[in-house]
């Protein structure tokens, strides 16, 4: 299954963060902006360059744990990616209060919240893998 690429994707901003090609280590990767950047094209480049084996894509669920407007979004994307890159497996996974919790750690490590900018869509992707490999 290994090495994994994980997508933290919002409206603005697509968060990555990759295991390493034996699994035994994730990073933050990169921030796509949707503005200036074509995420596919992006992806495909890293995708090529890390060796992925297998995607997973952060879906936000209510607090009830169903899905609304903000996951039909997200499985709109996961099917682009799945035509675009159909030999690779697509795993979803529950991104609830990943971006809180990748904040919390950010500020712990002596990140202010206006600094955070940047990096927090990567932050809240490694917290999506993390939660998807039990660490």
């Amino acid at each position: 299954m290994h090495p994994i690429l994980a997508i933290d994707h919002g409206e603005a901003r697509i968060g990555l963060a990759a295991t390493d090609e034996f699994g035994i280590a994730a990073f933050p990767v990169e921030t796509i902006q949707q503005a200036t950047t074509e995420p596919l094209e992006r992806l495909a480049e890293i995708i090529a360059q890390r060796k992925t084996k297998t995607l997973l894509l952060g879906l936000p669920l209510k607090s009830d744990g169903r899905e609304g407007d903000a996951a039909k979004k997200i499985r709109a994307f996961g099917k682009e990616l799945r035509e675009t890159f159909p030999d690779l497996p697509l795993h979803y996974h529950d991104e609830s209060f990943t971006t809180v919790t990748a904040s919390a750690k950010l500020r712990q490590a002596g990140k202010k919240a206006k600094n955070q900018k940047d990096i927090i869509d990567q932050a809240a992707a490694l917290e999506i893998l993390q939660n998807f490999l039990g660490w």
